[in-house]
């Protein structure tokens, strides 16, 4: 199984920011030392024709020549640098590669991504760049070029924070399904209608989540019935873990296990390749973030290996076409 790496990129934080930069190190280093199954690449760097596709040409030249206001910064959670934009072009061109390998592969993922709060025209909550809308956009292109009809996508964002950006930039787009399942209480604290939006209370713990989870498939399913998507982008956040900072859930080890297994297990059973990004995470012992993230990985490989027994070469999706 193939996933992408872009942690050698650190960015400058000054002292005592809130921001677990060394996550994404930790996660790559327990990968190559404990799952051998996973081929570790790093990504290449997303072009500015490609963040085009879901971001304003102004945005993205703000960004790349380092002309963003003081307040833009603010909102981001990151001062600009350099090693800023080589990172958010990194954690970007991850995703589109992870979403490449899985229309092959079946099940592909990005070590970092998930930044669901990027705007089209602006950055909030730690997150510059769309790596998913971006990703999708370039997948229905890519696939249209090459086969003539429509790719379907779906979005399951379960990071603990709503994926408000993600939600704005599909607002008016019938070819992307947006669904989120987070916190009610949480940032951001005006939140963006997707598509299927799941509110959770504070505390919310496994097996709540879990049948929340299960009635959102299903209505995901149910929204579907006249053709399944051609390509899912899952954001398996680690912050709904009970050791999070900014969490608020409740969800131990064991129950974020469960609620993989069964996003990749709902998937896998439909043939819907999936391109797998990792969200927040913002543990208190940041292990336990990385972590929830281990059992992510394991949970792909699992459902890789699945696909690879089914075939050799797993057949394309035939999506349908937009209505």
């Amino acid at each position: 199984m193939q996933a992408y790496y872009s942690d050698h990129f650190v960015l400058p934080l000054p002292a005592g920011h809130r921001f677990p930069m060394g996550k994404y190190r930790l996660l790559h280093e327990r990968l190559a030392a404990g799952l051998p199954g996973l081929r570790l690449i790093e990504a290449p760097a997303a072009t500015e024709g490609e963040l085009a596709l879901a971001h304003s040409p102004a945005w993205v030249d703000a960004v790349v020549s380092g002309s963003l206001s003081a307040a833009s910064q603010r909102e981001i959670g990151f001062p600009w640098s350099p090693r800023m934009v080589e990172r958010s072009l990194r954690s970007v061109g991850a995703t589109i590669a992870a979403a490449r390998s899985a229309l092959v592969e079946g099940v592909a993922a990005n070590l970092a991504g998930g930044t669901h709060h990027a705007y089209a025209d602006r950055g909030s909550g730690y997150c510059v760049f769309n790596d998913i809308a971006v990703g999708a956009r370039l997948m229905q292109a890519e696939w249209h070029r090459r086969h003539r009809c429509l790719l379907r996508v779906v979005v399951i964002d379960l990071d603990v924070h709503q994926g408000n950006g993600t939600a704005s930039i599909f607002r008016d787009d019938p070819t992307v399904f947006t669904l989120s399942m987070h916190g009610a209480r949480n940032f951001p604290f005006r939140k963006e209608p997707s598509d299927l939006d799941v509110d959770l209370p504070d505390g919310c713990r496994d097996d709540d989540y879990l049948a929340a989870l299960d009635r959102a498939l299903d209505a995901l399913w149910d929204r579907h019935a006249e053709g399944e998507p051609g390509l899912a982008f899952y954001l398996a956040g680690a912050d709904p873990h009970e050791g999070d900072r900014l969490g608020r859930l409740k969800l131990s080890f064991e129950g974020l296990a469960e609620r993989d297994r069964r996003v990749l297990q709902a998937l896998r059973e439909r043939r819907i390749p999936v391109a797998l990004a990792m969200g927040g995470g913002y543990g208190r012992d940041i292990e336990d973030t990385v972590g929830v993230q281990l059992g992510t990985f394991r949970a792909a490989l699992a459902s890789w290996d699945l696909w690879k027994q089914w075939n050799n070469k797993p057949h394309e999706p035939s999506p349908a076409r937009a209505a």
